[in-house]
């Protein structure tokens, strides 16, 4: 878990009611703001260790296996010499669908809407959203293996981003092999910073190695250990609105380490 922007209040934060269970799972938080990583009311954060660059508001409200440290140091993306491989044209333009289907991957133009009822299984492969976004209605399914979906815009306006309601069910897992090795959900680069990926599917949201965002303020509720054993987060802001349940048995995904401290290197 890395949050990258290096000013924000709140950079890292979970707000009201929240649980958050990470299991053999860091926090990292590069803000250098006194209040970098916010935990109020009755949030409850837990980890197997805490390093934030800044302060922590709600101190009382977070428990680590391997401690809390503040005036920590930053920590970089991972994945920042990533690039996926170039694309042309589109193969689908404004794909929308409520019915039972298998897609390809290919460039989607325009954006993906997946509606109630919808059931979308991916081959393996790279998926380019080329600008608009991805929805999904609550009942809706989106699955795949070996499989990365690039969040882009080949106008440099109007990036992709996402928007998963409660109750959509989000499997995915990233290739652990390849240029795109380990990553689930890739965020171009160019997209301005703060871009909202609202990625609120609950329990049935499960992600397979990273979420490479490092522009994006991402809104996660989700992802519970029992249906995904590796995941990785890194946007530039982290907000958990819904209790969570995320871990970091990443072996055999094909993950970057996230540099911490030494007892969690993989």
């Amino acid at each position: 878990m890395l949050a990258l922007n290096q000013t924000a209040s709140g950079a890292f934060s979970a707000q009201g009611s929240v649980s958050v269970t990470l299991v053999k799972c860091a926090i990292d938080d590069d803000s250098n703001a006194s209040d970098a990583m916010s935990v109020s009311g009755s949030a409850a954060v837990s980890a197997q260790f805490v390093g934030v660059v800044g302060g922590i508001s709600g101190t009382q409200n977070v428990t680590s296996v391997d401690g809390t440290v503040t005036g920590y140091h930053v920590v970089p993306d991972p994945y920042a010499s990533v690039t996926p491989p170039s694309f042309n044209g589109c193969d689908y333009n404004n794909y929308s669908t409520h019915g039972v289907t298998t897609i390809n991957p290919g460039v989607y133009c325009g954006g993906m809407n997946l509606g109630a009822g919808a059931v979308v299984t991916m081959t393996p492969g790279l998926y380019y959203l080329d600008r608009g976004s991805l929805t999904m209605a609550g009942s809706a399914s989106l699955s795949g293996t070996g499989v990365t979906l690039v969040f882009t815009s080949s106008t440099g306006k109007n990036y992709a981003t996402a928007k998963l309601t409660g109750g959509a069910t989000l499997n995915i897992v990233a290739p652990n092999s390849g240029t795109m090795s380990g990553i689930a959900i890739y965020g171009d680069r160019n997209m301005p910073v703060g871009t909202q990926f609202d990625l609120r599917g609950g329990n049935s949201q499960a992600v397979g190695g990273a979420i490479d965002l490092p522009t994006a303020a991402v809104s996660w509720v989700g992802n519970a250990t029992t249906l995904q054993p590796c995941t990785q987060l890194i946007a530039d802001t982290i907000q958990f609105v819904g209790n969570s349940g995320l871990s970091n048995n990443c072996n055999g995904y094909g993950t970057k380490s996230v540099a911490t401290s030494a007892s969690l290197q993989e």
